[in-house]
This record gives structure tokens, C-alpha cells and sequence, in this order.
């Protein structure tokens, strides 16, 4: 087993504590591992040690294992749960498997320990991709059952619209500039108006309209409508653009107009104090594994589309729901909470697919994904040049807050040669480099983490391993990053999400760097 894991051990006795580990390091398991005996302990080590699996006794003077169970069920951990202990009836297992233990073993059985915690962690595993398949299900049945009642509205509302509009034309051509009543009829027109391009969210949401593809450049577009989104989003909010390559779509250009709106608009509404909004384009290659796991879409030439800002941001509830229709954090009367949803509805009935990333007082990012038109000459070009998958035998500090991105980075780093060293947490990763005698050659680590940031982790590491190679990694896009003031331009970075090729030529490209001062030019931020 390459992966290292984190094992919290709820434990009184030291020396079985050592046993246990002794048992797992004999069988080849690669973990980290932490003792407690009390039920503080055992909550704060929740927070801050992030356990993959837990391992308790069943009975301790000021603390049990069911006791265990039930606050590990009430974090909402995903670690699953192992009793070891002395001595256990049938009954009181059964009832705690029935409470949700994983397995129970003897401590005079530990040969079987290595094997149920592998069984443990599989079965964990396989448990979180059904739940991740069972969400997407839901969350497709509930957009295709209220995406086709809205359809079915909006279509029928644009009829009673249309009427309502036409006859108002009607009568304006009737009534004389001096007329009393030809204010009422333009405030009836209006209100139609505005009526209207409810309707056209609500088909868009519902994937129901009809889209007129064509040939377009998508950095000509943006650079087209700069103008008018700067007026749009007012004088307190700075708008940067950064368009990368030429970015060919065969989509319809009105409804990508209609998607940069929504999102410049959905970030200025963020941002009620003023801040920056920054637009990104660029062309990407998103290979099998990587569409499938994080975009759920087909592998191969995309364009992206990215719109940050610098505002409040989202909790991980408010992300869940983002794109789903009618749900909004705005004000009543602020937002029809269509927004975002219409914007998903273009997105997929064109083709790509949105992904966001944000963090609370730290702003938001979102990424649309477009199947890029590429000419026959351009993609056998791609595809004869495809680059190999760099390797290297360094050692890599990886640290992460988020543990499904943790165990992905460092499973991949791994099965590049390199040696690779992981923490939760900047606090972690500190005490590790003090702790470890080797050199580390380069640092991964994320840009906004709880408590101390990557920057400041950096500037505390640079004092004990001067010169040590840097990169920063975050779901926020370069100049998004920069313009938050959270690092420097020079400073080494990679985006998330990142494939796997992109992650092992980034990570070779700054270790092969001779510019070793270069990651540590970073500008001040506010925290």
C-alpha cells in the first residue's frame, strides 16, 4: 500500500498502542498515527489530525469505544471505524456493527489487523463513490424534473407574452406622445420585457431553447463585451482580463454572452464592498481519468472560461447547491436564484460542464469547460506530440487541507518515483520539517488553508531549509490568485483541477528550475 494514511488510535495503554502499530508497519501499511484516550482529545484530533481510519478500544477509564463511534458519526467523518480490544461478547459486537463499526478484533488476534483495516478502507472507498453517484443521480433527476416543468412554463408564458407585448406596441402606435395613458401602456411593455427574460432563463435552465452554433473565437468575445461588463459591475469593482491562446468554439455566441453576464454578475452581487473580478481564458487537454473523476465529461480538447472574484465566498453547503434552481443567498427580491442554474443549462446543453472552487472570505472561482473546435491538421498534431510523464526520485512535501485532493496528489507524485511526505495543514507541515532530518526539495502546498496559510507556511520553512523549491496549488486561477494579493506573480503556481500529466510536468519543471529564490517572492496579504 503506497498511500499513507492517518490512524487514530483510542488507546490508554501505550504499549498497545505500539503493538498495533508495529503489527500494521509489519504488514507494509504506510500511515501516521495518533494516540488518545479522552473524548476532548478525541474531538480535536478529528479537527486537526483528519483521520483516515479509526482504531479504538472498547473500554478506557474516561472514555469507550461506542462513545467514539457516535462523535465520529456526528462529524460526518468518512474514516472508518475498527474496535480492538481485550475481550467483546457476540452480542455487544453485533450491536456495535450495527451502530456502524466496520470490524471488531481481538487484541489477541491482531494477525488479522492489517487485513481488516485494508477491507475497512476498500469498503470506505467504494461506499464514497456509490454516495458521489447516488448525489449526481439525484441532482440530475431533480434538474430534469424541474427543468421540464419549467420549460413547459416558460413555453407557455412567452405565448401569453408575446400577446401582452404586441398589443402594447398596438396601442402605442395609437396614442399620442402627450397622452396620459401612454406612460401606463410603456410601464406594462416593460414589465412584459423583463417578464420575458425570465423566461428565457427558465429555458435556458431547462435546456429547452434552441441554440444556433457557429464558429467563434471565445477571447474575441470576451475582449468585446469588457466594455460593457465594466459599466454593468460599477465603478467600485476592478475587472482584469487574461485570455491565453486562440480559443476556437463551435457554440452559440449569444448564449456564451449570456453565460459571462451571469457569472461577472453573480460576482459583482459577492462582492458588496467593491473587489476584483478577473476573466481567464485558456485551452486545455483533459485526459480519460481526469474527466471522468472530476468533470464528468468526455476526454479531450477543451476550452476553459474562468470568472473570479475576491468576494465573501461559500461554505461547502452553499457549493452543493449552487446550480440549483430558485436557490439563492441574496435578499428577497435581490435574485431569482436563475442565475447560476441558466448558466449550467447552456453550459451542458452545449456540450461542457462548470466546476467551482471557493473559500469563505477568500472569493469564488468558476470554470467552464467547452469542447474546443479543432481542425484534423491541429489534433493529429496534438496527439503526435503528446509529451511523456515526467518521474523523479525527490522528496515532496504535499500539503493539503482537503484529504480526497491530499491522497489523489500524493498517490500521483508516488507513482511518479518521488518520495512523498503529506499534511492537513500548514501547523502539521511545520512540525514535520523540524521534525524530519532529510532534505525536502520541494513544497506543494495550497494557497488558502485554516489557521496558517501557504504563504506564511513557506515564509516559516524558508528560515530552517533555505532555498527549498516551492509550488503553490489552488482552485482560484493564476492572476485571480496574484490580484488577491496572496502571492507574487513569479511565484511557481498550478491550477486546480489539475490532470495528473499537468501536475507531474509542473512539479518536474520547478524541481529542474535553477531560479531556487523565485517561489518566495511573495507580496504581503490580509488574513
Amino acid at each position: 500500500m503506497n498511500e499513507t494514511i492517518n490512524i487514530l488510535i483510542v488507546e490508554d495503554l501505550i504499549a498497545d498502542a505500539e503493538l498495533i502499530e508495529r503489527v500494521l508497519r509489519k504488514a507494509n501499511i504506510s500511515f501516521e498515527s495518533r494516540r488518545v484516550d479522552t473524548k476532548e482529545d478525541f474531538q480535536a484530533a478529528l479537527h486537526d489530525f483528519e483521520p483516515t481510519i479509526v482504531l479504538s478500544d472498547y473500554n478506557l477509564p474516561q472514555f469507550s469505544g461506542p462513545e467514539a463511534l457516535e462523535l465520529l458519526k456526528q462529524a460526518e467523518s468518512p474514516a472508518p471505524f475498527i474496535l480492538i480490544t481485550g475481550s467483546l461478547t457476540d452480542e455487544v459486537a453485533v450491536e456495535c456493527m450495527k451502530q456502524g463499526a466496520h470490524d471488531y478484533i481481538l487484541k489477541s488476534s491482531l494477525t488479522r489487523l492489517p487485513s481488516a483495516v485494508l477491507n475497512a478502507l476498500e469498503k470506505a472507498r467504494t461506499d464514497k463513490k456509490l454516495r458521489v453517484s447516488e448525489d449526481q443521480l439525484r441532482m440530475s433527476q431533480k434538474l430534469e424534473a424541474v427543468g421540464q416543468l419549467a420549460g413547459g412554463v416558460a413555453h407557455d408564458f412567452n405565448n401569453l407574452l408575446t400577446v401582452i407585448t404586441g398589443y402594447s406596441d398596438l396601442i402605442l402606435t395609437q396614442l399620442s406622445e402627450s397622452d396620459t395613458n401612454r406612460s401606463k401602456v410603456v410601464e406594462i411593455k416593460r414589465a412584459a420585457q423583463r417578464a420575458s427574460s425570465l423566461t428565457r432563463q427558465l429555458l435556458a435552465f431547462s435546456r429547452k431553447q434552441v441554440l444556433q452554433p457557429r464558429l467563434f473565437n471565445l477571447n474575441e468575445l470576451v475582449a468585446d463585451m469588457s466594455k460593457m461588463l465594466q459599466r454593468l459591475i460599477g465603478e467600485n469593482i476592478e475587472m482584469k482580463t487574461s485570455l491565453g491562446p486562440e480559443a476556437p468554439l463551435n457554440a452559440d455566441p449569444g448564449q456564451m454572452e449570456q453565460v459571462l453576464m451571469n457569472l461577472v454578475v453573480n460576482a459583482r452581487d459577492a462582492m458588496p464592498k467593491g473587489g476584483r473580478i478577473t476573466i481567464e481564458t485558456s485551452r486545455v487537454e483533459i485526459d480519460d481519468d481526469y474527466a471522468r473523476a472530476y468533470l464528468n465529461v468526455e476526454p479531450g480538447s477543451y476550452v476553459m472560461l474562468a470568472v473570479s472574484d475576491t468576494g465573501i465566498g461559500m461554505d461547502a453547503a452553499t457549493r452543493k447547491h449552487v446550480f440549483e434552481p430558485f436557490f439563492t443567498t441574496k435578499e428577497p427580491g435581490k435574485g431569482t436564484g436563475l442565475g447560476l442554474s441558466t448558466v449550467y443549462g447552456i453550459v451542458t446543453q452545449s456540450g461542457g460542464t462548470i466546476w467551482v472552487y471557493s473559500e469563505v472570505g477568500h472569493g469564488t472561482t468558476f470554470k467552464v469547460y467547452l469542447p474546443a473546435a479543432v481542425s484534423k491538421q491541429e489534433e493529429s498534431s496534438v496527439a503526435a506530440h503528446a509529451p511523456d510523464i515526467p518521474r523523479g526520485t525527490e522528496t515532496i512535501l504535499v500539503v493539503e487541507d482537503e484529504p480526497q485532493i491530499r491522497r489523489l496528489v500524493c498517490e500521483s507524485l508516488t507513482l511518479c518515483g518521488y518520495t512523498v511526505l503529506s499534511s492537513a495543514n500548514g501547523t502539521e507541515a511545520l512540525q514535520l520539517v523540524e521534525r524530519k532530518q532529510q532534505q525536502i526539495d520541494l513544497i506543494l502546498t495550497d494557497v488558502v488553508m485554516p489557521r496558517m496559510s501557504g504563504r506564511e507556511l513557506i515564509e516559516h520553512i524558508s528560515q530552517i531549509q533555505p532555498g527549498v523549491r516551492v509550488l503553490f496549488m489552488s482552485g482560484y486561477t493564476n492572476d485571480a490568485i496574484v490580484h488577491h494579493g496572496v502571492l507574487d506573480g513569479s511565484t511557481w503556481f498550478i491550477q486546480k483541477p489539475f490532470a495528473f500529466d499537468v501536475l507531474a510536468m509542473k512539479v518536474r519543471e520547478v524541481l529542474d528550475s535553477t531560479e531556487s529564490a523565485r517561489p518566495l517572492e511573495m507580496s504581503n496579504v490580509a488574513h
